[in-house]
């Protein structure tokens, strides 16, 4: 029996865990990138993903049934093909042209009986309306008839150390029952189960749903956040308290707002869509987005507040900010608001100091100098803001030694520390 092909569009946080899992399952893998420098990296057995560490990396390599690429002729012969590409927000409109580029770029490779399957977020009817055009353009194939279309939404969690590839229930769709049956049976190789619905408009909508409900409920304890500050009422407490009854209530926590690429993304859009296609807002989630996208200056302005009260401006200031990335044990800086932190602490003038062990480099904002956490450190800092709160930092140094600690997460605890 021969190997299944399988080209991977886009090797970032979801497609190289997608196309390392298929490799372990035995297919033959081709990773397309059109980043010729994560491609050289990948190559050489050099992870950037967290999830997935070099010895895994090195193992698909050394198996011979991995091959990085940049160039779309290595996906000639294709059995499968999934596109993983981002699909970004522009002016508050989506951006589709990584998935256009890479429907352009993988059509004159298809070849009858193959299957395609974009996981990118996106609106209900890019599978069918965008996506579709463009292979049978380039392929002069039709779908459906001969080839197979269909579309399953990712799930991939950076840094989740429970819920991986493997076990997370896969949303699987076909543009027609033959490619359903294709799409399902290529996932149930890769995962724990699957979860067929009747139509790619139906996944879709399912993948804008579920990061809907997040953003929507973290909006409202961040509300409540700000107003509890004011009523002078622990919120924190409150939440802890409320999650005990052991129906009809889920447990959010406030932050300093939302980041990576689903939570501020994903919602909009689906209100984009509706206001295009209906005419209408979805107020739930412009709300929500207003809320959290108010977070960062909310932020920036309580640290202000508690230096005044130890009698420090903060112009001149010298602060200490935890962690850089969007998410707790992840490098993963894609819309961080911890940045949106730093950046507007910068513009009222303090020196903004930062430890954030996971991310590269050349992600992390300019202006900022990067340290490690040492007691120098926390002595020499006015205040400390815990912004992301990795698991490797070491809070009991920080509360025996900062002066004053702005806590968004809730990790510290005395005295000195004032909580978001």
């Amino acid at each position: 029996m021969n190997v299944e092909k399988l080209v991977v569009i886009g090797q970032g946080y979801v497609g190289l865990p997608l196309a390392m899992r298929a490799v372990e399952a035995g297919l033959d893998v081709i990773g397309l990138d059109v980043d010729a420098d994560r491609v050289k990296r990948l190559a050489s057995g050099d992870s950037f993903v967290e999830d997935i560490p070099a010895d895994r990396l090195g193992r698909a390599l050394s198996s011979g049934r991995y091959h990085p690429s940049t160039e779309y002729a290595d996906a000639g012969g294709f059995d499968i093909c999934v596109i993983t590409v981002p699909t970004p927000l522009r002016d508050g409109t989506p951006d589709l042209s990584f998935v256009e580029q890479a429907g352009v770029g993988i059509g004159p490779y298809l070849r009858p009986g193959c299957t395609v399957i974009l996981e990118s977020t996106t609106y209900p009817g890019t599978t069918e309306e965008l996506l579709r055009p463009l292979l049978e353009s380039a392929s002069g194939l039709r779908s459906p008839g001969d080839f197979h279309l269909g579309y399953s939404p990712e799930r991939i969690d950076p840094g989740n150390r429970i819920w991986r590839l493997e076990n997370t229930p896969k949303v699987v769709s076909g543009v027609d029952a033959a490619a359903l049956e294709r799409v399902d049976g290529f996932y149930r190789r890769l995962v724990e189960r699957t979860v067929p619905v009747d139509s790619t408009k139906v996944a879709e909508l399912t993948k804008l749903l579920e990061n809907t409900f997040r953003q929507v409920n973290i909006a409202l304890v961040n509300e409540l956040t700000m107003l509890s500050h004011h009523l002078d009422i622990d919120v924190w407490q409150a939440i802890s308290a409320a999650e005990t009854k052991p129906f009809g209530f889920m447990a959010f926590r406030p932050g300093p707002g939302v980041g990576g690429h689903c939570l501020p993304i994903d919602p909009c859009y689906l209100s984009w869509q509706v206001k295009r296609r209906l005419g209408r807002q979805f107020r739930f989630v412009e709300l929500a987005n207003d809320v959290n996208h108010a977070m960062p200056e909310h932020v920036a302005q309580r640290v202000m507040a508690g230096l005044n009260r130890t009698g420090r401006p903060v112009t001149g200031s010298r602060l200490l900010l935890l962690g850089l990335a969007y998410k707790r044990n992840t490098g993963d800086m894609r819309d961080s608001p911890a940045v949106d932190v730093a950046r507007r602490l910068l513009d009222l003038g303090a020196e903004v100091h930062a430890v954030e062990p996971y991310a590269e480099p050349h992600h992390l904002p300019g202006g900022v100098v990067m340290v490690d956490l040492t007691e120098r450190e926390l002595l020499a800092a006015d205040a400390v803001v815990v912004v992301t709160d990795h698991d490797v930092f070491d809070y009991d140094l920080v509360v025996r030694h900062a002066r004053y600690v702005f806590d968004t997460r809730h990790r510290c605890g005395g005295p000195t520390v004032e909580h978001l």
